[in-house]
């Protein structure tokens, strides 16, 4: 059986990762999709083909014999992406560290040393499979050398496969033949000129008729078309220069010894640690045995049930200060501890001291909470990873401080990982093992894949017990790196004073939850039914038949073909429907306002009227849960459900909130801030006819509409101030004429005008704003006034498009993420107020400028004082903080 070779085209497998795996990047800002993606395909190929040897070629920049012979030879291509450019160096070494040999020589392109290696190993005796996503390769074919071109269908990767008789099968036309088809119609791609008036159909007929070029200028004449003919007799020696520059070097000076391109071991341990720098860690489990060797901690982790060393080993953390520590239950939500499936605790308090204590025996769920109560009441600094599910734990023998939240010595991992680089996705202690110790480790799935922590206890504890020792060392460790860098980017201060607070409030929050009446609930999804039904039969009515209103395809068609309506767009899959569209055409034709209400009833029914009903448990409530570790801007998020979505726009989904009502003999009390991300831009500006607007006291957008629009104040229209308020909340989020032409259905020029008369009426917002994006641009990032960082990675993108977006992030991330800091410092406050009080009442719900307290009657004067007093006051601007405060017997009646 013969050998085989593989050759890979690198740049072309490299350009066709980049495009086709979504941006990723490593924690030191590194791009990675390109290495990534060409990683999984030469993995792939390595399955399929099992080479004995394996060469990737890469191209240089620098001109080439055939820039010499036609200078504008390739010569309309764009350059390489940024993006794209920075992972061809790292690539290179990736491929050196796992034993792979590379080429690449100037004067030539990757195309003619992989064309001169295929056919030298061709003649002798090597089976070889050329990857690339270039089908000019396509002339190499033979019966031995295999083209394979990866494409794309849907979302998957297909390979084609191309021999000789494959390449004629496609073309109609031999693999020599391919170049002189190259020759007369020409490739635009690398700007190879051609024959003019010869595109491919024309060219295929010629070479059909004539077999070859010399063939065909022997019997030019013979060519029936006119202009045809008089072009190829024209343009003989451009002919004859496009069949050199498109013809691949098999006789180029490449010097490879075979066994230079002989695979050996490719999970070398250089290999292993450029995994790990770049983060790829669904690739790690190819490095099983060195991952394992290495960073284990296996060996130093103590495993007891005894209920004496148990004991001694709580009095050892004591005397040592700090510890960080694991909670071994599953829960989702927080909840008490006899309501979890407790397995037990893990404590790390110092490299060489890590123990597993499962819950059995005399340690008991409670007696393990009580312990590390203790530790908690009498200062011990503890860290752990998401701590609002450890605080059922630590309250456990109760509060340590009854008027604050008490986190002083308390260290969330994920919050402080999380505020060093909101970007990501998600944490896990893995990344966080990886990002701040530089250690590997393995990741819960991979040591019991989808078993829960009580089923891996129960049926592999050896894994359970490295993963929870190796969870207390990493939350150990990883504490005062965190602590450190923290301090660096000027972020400690907020996570002290905000970030750990809030965690406590949001986990009391998650635990009260808010009551629902599911019967009403039950009333008001039957109430959307008769609407949705009546809307139905309207629809199908106007229509003049029935069709599915729930199918874009079907809807596109009966409105923009059989009803003739004028501004659809067609797409590949048919007309679209979206929103946008729908809404500019609904003043015009009722039938489409009736598809838009239609649609907004039909998602109040499936996802709130229905929805919501999964999601009320045992006690009556809905427990949400609150996270503070998923928006890039510091923004508080809701899920599970998401409670912060409830609609406003219209009148039938605000009637929701009635199904939201406190326990007997109390109501709610609901604070919302009024404009506050204007008014922190009025502070954060220092503009001062903004700020000295705001001091009037008068509503604001008539304010804006009468300078903007240079009319008394009084003789403001409504048009003028609804125009204006889109300005004032525009100009926040960095919007764009185009925008605000949409959002007010006028003209770009008009838009633009409003801009600029709004930066003339404020000058020092359009400087703000200018010097955001300049110092992002220079730092990478922006700040709030509490110092919460934004990364802006954007900025640097060769894409316009993601620049743009940049440059929004930039001029609102400091304006949203300070309102956003503003709103937890007033949840804080409010809370411990409550706390302080020893008051009954509760914080409930959290919707992003609004709170919501579940209040005693008998307090419900006191609790509304101090509500407004505390988020009046959370923070001190140049400008008031103003709050709208309602109270009512549910949810709608106080909103």
């Amino acid at each position: 059986m013969s050998e085989k070779l593989v050759l890979i085209d690198g740049h072309s497998i490299l350009n066709r990762a980049f495009y086709g795996v979504p941006d990723l990047s490593n924690s030191e800002g590194l791009h990675t999709n390109a290495i990534y993606g060409f990683l999984n395909i030469l993995f792939k190929l390595l399955e399929e083909e099992k080479p004995e040897y394996l060469t990737v070629a890469f191209d240089v920049k620098a001109p080439t014999f055939r820039h010499e012979m036609y200078p504008e030879y390739k010569g309309t291509r764009k350059p390489m992406p940024q993006e794209l450019h920075e992972q061809v160096p790292v690539m290179k070494q990736v491929l050196h560290a796992m034993g792979i040999r590379t080429m690449e020589q100037p004067g030539l392109e990757a195309d003619d040393i992989l064309g001169t290696l295929a056919k030298r190993a061709e003649k002798e005796g090597m089976d070889v499979s050329l990857v690339s996503g270039d089908r000019d390769l396509l002339q190499i074919a033979s019966d031995k050398i295999k083209i394979r071109i990866p494409k794309t269908k849907g979302a998957r990767t297909e390979v084609e496969d191309y021999y000789a008789a494959d390449v004629e099968a496609k073309y109609g036309v031999t693999p020599a033949g391919f170049i002189e088809l190259k020759a007369l119609m020409g490739d635009t791609a690398d700007n190879i000129p051609g024959v003019p008036k010869v595109g491919e159909k024309t060219a295929s007929e010629l070479l059909k008729q004539f077999q070859t070029l010399d063939n065909l200028y022997a019997h030019v004449e013979e060519v029936t078309k006119k202009a045809v003919r008089e072009s190829l007799i024209a343009n003989k020696d451009l002919a004859y220069l496009s069949l050199d520059l498109a013809t691949i070097r098999i006789d180029s000076p490449v010097v490879l010894d075979w066994n230079e391109a002989r695979l050996g071991e490719l999970y070398t341990e250089d290999a292993y640690q450029l995994f790990r720098k770049l983060e790829f860690k669904n690739l790690l489990g190819r490095f099983e045995q060195k991952e394992t060797k290495q960073d284990s901690l296996t060996a130093k982790i103590h495993v007891t049930s005894d209920l004496a060393d148990a004991q001694e080993i709580f009095e050892a953390v004591k005397k040592a200060g700090h510890c960080g520590f694991a909670v071994l239950s599953d829960q989702k939500k927080c909840r008490k501890i006899e309501e979890t499936e407790f397995c037990g605790l893990a404590l790390c308090w110092g490299e060489e001291q890590i123990a597993v204590l499962p819950a059995e025996g005399f340690l008991t769920a409670q007696w393990l909470c009580s312990q590390l109560s203790d530790l908690y009441l009498a200062g011990v600094g503890l860290s752990t990873f998401e701590i609002k599910k450890a605080y059922p734990a630590l309250l456990s023998n109760g509060e340590k401080d009854q008027d604050s939240c008490g986190t002083k010595t308390l260290f969330d991992v994920l919050i402080a990982a999380y505020l060093l680089n909101p970007l990501k996705n998600d944490y896990e202690p893995e990344d966080i093992a990886k990002e701040q110790l530089d250690r590997m480790i393995r990741t819960r799935k991979q040591l019991f894949e989808k078993l829960s922590l009580k089923e891996a206890y129960a049926q592999r504890p050896e894994e359970f017990y490295e993963y929870a020792g190796t969870l207390a060392y990493v939350c150990y460790a990883a504490m005062p790196v965190l602590s450190q860098k923290l301090e660096e980017a000027g972020m400690q201060k907020l996570f002290d004073e905000i970030e750990m607070p809030v965690s406590r409030v949001l986990y009391e929050m998650e635990k009260e939850g808010v009551l629902v009446r599911r019967q009403e609930l039950q009333a008001y999804g039957d109430a959307l039914v008769d609407r949705i039904n009546e809307l139905e039969t309207k629809i199908h009515e106007a229509a003049g038949c029935e069709f599915n209103i729930n199918s874009p395809k079907q809807l596109g068609e009966i409105l923009f073909e059989k009803m003739g309506l004028k501004g659809g767009k067609k797409t590949k899959t048919g007309y679209s429907t979206a929103a946008d569209i729908l809404e500019k055409l609904a003043a015009d034709n009722p039938i489409v306002a009736d598809i838009l209400e239609y649609r907004g009833l039909t998602k109040l029914k499936s996802t709130y009227a229905d929805g919501l009903a999964d999601y009320i448990e045992e006690d009556g409530r809905i427990h949400t849960s609150f996270n503070q570790t998923i928006t890039a801007t510091g923004r508080i998020s809701s899920t599970e459900p998401n409670l912060q979505n409830i609609p406003m726009r219209t009148e039938l989904g605000r009637l929701i909130r009635k199904v939201f009502v406190p326990r007997d003999n109390y109501l709610f009390t609901d604070a919302d801030y009024s404009q506050i991300e204007l008014r922190v831009l009025a502070h954060i500006s220092g503009d001062e006819q903004l700020i000295e607007a705001y001091k009037s006291d008068a509503d604001i957008h008539r304010i804006t509409a009468s300078k903007v629009f240079h009319t008394p104040f009084e003789e403001v229209t409504d048009l003028q101030r609804r125009n204006a308020k889109a300005v004032n909340f525009g100009i926040v989020y960095g919007i764009s004429s185009f925008g605000l032409s949409q959002d007010l259905s006028i003209t770009r020029k008009e838009a633009a005008t409003y801009i600029e008369q709004y930066f003339a009426t404020y000058p020092q917002v359009k400087t703000f704003l200018d010097k955001q994006v300049e110092d992002a641009k220079q730092n990478g990032y922006v700040t709030t006034l509490y110092g919460r960082r934004r990364p802006i990675p954007e900025l640097k993108s060769s894409n316009f498009m993601q620049r743009s977006f940049g440059e929004r992030v930039a001029m609102n991330s400091p304006i949203q993420g300070t309102a956003a800091d503003i709103m937890k410092l007033a949840m804080i406050h409010v809370w411990e107020e409550l706390h302080r009080r020893k008051l009954n009442s509760r914080l409930s719900l959290q919707i992003h400028d609004e709170l919501l307290i579940e209040t005693d009657r008998a307090e419900a004067t006191e609790v509304a004082e101090l509500l407004k007093d505390k988020m009046k006051h959370a923070a001190e601007l140049s400008v008031s903080l103003e709050v709208d405060l309602h109270t009512g017997e549910n949810w709608y009646d106080a909103k």
